[in-house]
């Protein structure tokens, strides 16, 4: 049985910093691309980062890019998203997802249903 568990979300000011980690278990972790998702309340769930299952490629949503860094640790079954500089508009339930091996074409990284399992969430507040 897959399971995706987030954790380390909170409330944050802005300007401030969280790293939200997802651990994985009943998968081979390490031939996974593991993905961050992100949900407003009264929006569509949307794409944050994505990381290849060996770590070594990474991709970002516009918004993201330079304040958010994605990594995993296959020894640990985890991977992390580091989130800086944070704004109000990062404030959302954030999940993890879990794609049975290699990245999809650059343009369908944010396509939920390229993604096979999912996590629970985890609640990021950033006040202003």
């Amino acid at each position: 049985q897959v399971q995706l568990v987030e954790s380390g979300g909170g409330l944050v000011q802005a300007g401030g910093s969280l790293r939200l980690s997802c651990a994985a278990s009943g998968l081979t972790f390490s031939t996974y691309a593991m993905g961050w998702f992100r949900q407003a309340p009264g929006k569509e769930r949307e794409f944050v980062a994505v990381v290849s299952f060996s770590g070594g490629r990474t991709y970002y949503q516009d918004s993201v890019k330079g304040r958010f860094t994605v990594s995993r640790d296959n020894a640990k079954n985890t991977v992390y998203l580091q989130m800086n500089s944070l704004k109000p508009e990062d404030t959302a339930v954030y999940y993890c997802a879990a794609r049975r091996g290699a990245l999809p074409p650059l343009q369908a990284v944010g396509l939920r249903i390229k993604y096979d399992y999912w996590g629970q969430g985890t609640q990021v507040t950033v006040s202003s």
